[in-house]
């Protein structure tokens, strides 16, 4: 019996190696001896770094950058096993985490250690960068990530201008004499799985700016912002993509990567199927356990559990899928008829948080012990 292992992490309790690993044990206290083979999933957010250098046997490097207020921070990103290929979450260096109610304000958070990532990666070997681009602190339209690769963003008297979303409506034109020229041969693969456009009612001040701080005046502000900005990139660097779908992820820093990089927008579990070749990894399996910390209706839209059943149930239907969580909510019944052939929470009763976070190892290899029980009988 082979039994593939490819979970997402459990936010704030245990990595995908980690949900794996305690997987695992519960596994082998019924059948010890079995093949078990572990992949570390995500889908492009929160903890995609971790996952992909774990499966990979990649490794880590810190970089001290400036974060979102322009503060100096150490943000850390991967280099996956093939040495030619970085990860980055730009949330490292650019996310909400670095502000709080007092000081977020996306009229002056910057992407700009987003770009100093960037440019470390490739100065240091790599040809491939993966971007996650969820959880920012910003909406910036990616000037700032921009900034840090070389693009200059002059006012009309050609001085920079200030950095932020406040910023860009001092924008007179853009000068890409100074860009890298790394950037032009990098493969940049974004990770998102937001369809959002730059501007508009669903634009990225609008969806995303109250999150950030924006209030309804500020969103007013910023969303004229990043469409005199788009009109400007539009006309000195020949691309369109104010309404691109995907271009307002990250407060646009989306649209900053399509506009001065040759990046491409993927979905992100389908990076992550790709880098860690999970199809390959389950041929001739019996059953792939995956799951992460809640499984609902929402699941079906890209996440974790989803995408790695629908690519297992690709390579042989007849493999069993079980989804672990940690809360299951509602709208479950639809993911059996795509992919996954049962859902169990792993909490064996009422518990406080901070109770099922100590203990959500011993959870997940109790469940999966049972699980496997229960297939044992079965045979």
């Amino acid at each position: 019996m082979k039994i593939v292992i490819a979970p997402d992490s459990f936010k704030g309790s245990a990595t995908a190696q980690q949900a794996a690993d305690a997987i695992e044990v519960g596994v082998k206290r019924v059948f010890p001896e079995v093949e078990i083979e572990k992949v570390p999933m995500a889908d492009g957010g929160e903890g995609t770094v971790q996952s992909l250098v774990d499966a990979t046997g990649g490794k880590f490097r810190d970089v001290t950058v400036l974060g979102p207020l322009g503060q100096e921070t150490t943000a850390r990103y991967g280099l996956l096993g093939d040495s030619k290929t970085a990860v980055i979450e730009m949330a490292a260096a650019s996310g909400i985490q670095f502000v709080d109610e007092h000081t977020k304000n996306p009229l002056i958070t910057t992407t700009y250690g987003t770009g100093q990532l960037m440019l470390d990666a490739l100065h240091h070997g790599s040809q491939q960068l993966i971007l996650g681009i969820g959880g920012s602190a910003t909406t910036d339209g990616g000037a700032g990530m921009a900034e840090a690769l070389g693009v200059k963003f002059l006012d009309i008297n050609n001085h920079p201008i200030p950095r932020g979303g406040g910023g860009l409506s001092e924008l007179d034109h853009i000068d890409l004499s100074g860009i890298d020229p790394l950037v032009a041969k990098a493969q940049i693969r974004i990770a998102s799985d937001v369809t959002n456009p730059l501007t508009g009612k669903i634009g990225s001040a609008a969806i995303f700016g109250p999150q950030k701080g924006a209030t309804p005046d500020m969103i007013s502000i910023l969303d004229a912002n990043l469409k005199h900005y788009a009109k400007v990139i539009q006309r000195d660097v020949g691309r369109n993509i104010d309404q691109t779908p995907g271009s307002g992820a990250a407060g646009g820093l989306g649209a900053g990567l399509l506009a001065f990089t040759n990046a491409n927008l993927e979905r992100g579990v389908e990076i992550v199927l790709e880098m860690t070749h999970l199809k390959q990894r389950v041929t001739g399996a019996d059953i792939v356990f995956t799951g992460e910390g809640g499984i609902d209706f929402q699941t079906q839209y890209g996440k974790t559990p989803m995408g790695t059943a629908q690519a297992v149930k690709e390579i042989d239907s007849n493999i069993t899928v079980v989804a672990l969580a940690g809360n299951v909510g509602e709208g479950i019944d639809q993911l059996y008829d795509l992919g996954i052939d049962a859902v169990f929470g792993i909490l064996p009763g009422v518990e406080a948080l901070p109770v099922a976070i100590e203990q959500v190892r011993e959870n997940l290899a109790r469940t999966a012990e049972n699980v496997m029980r229960l297939w044992g009988r079965k045979r």
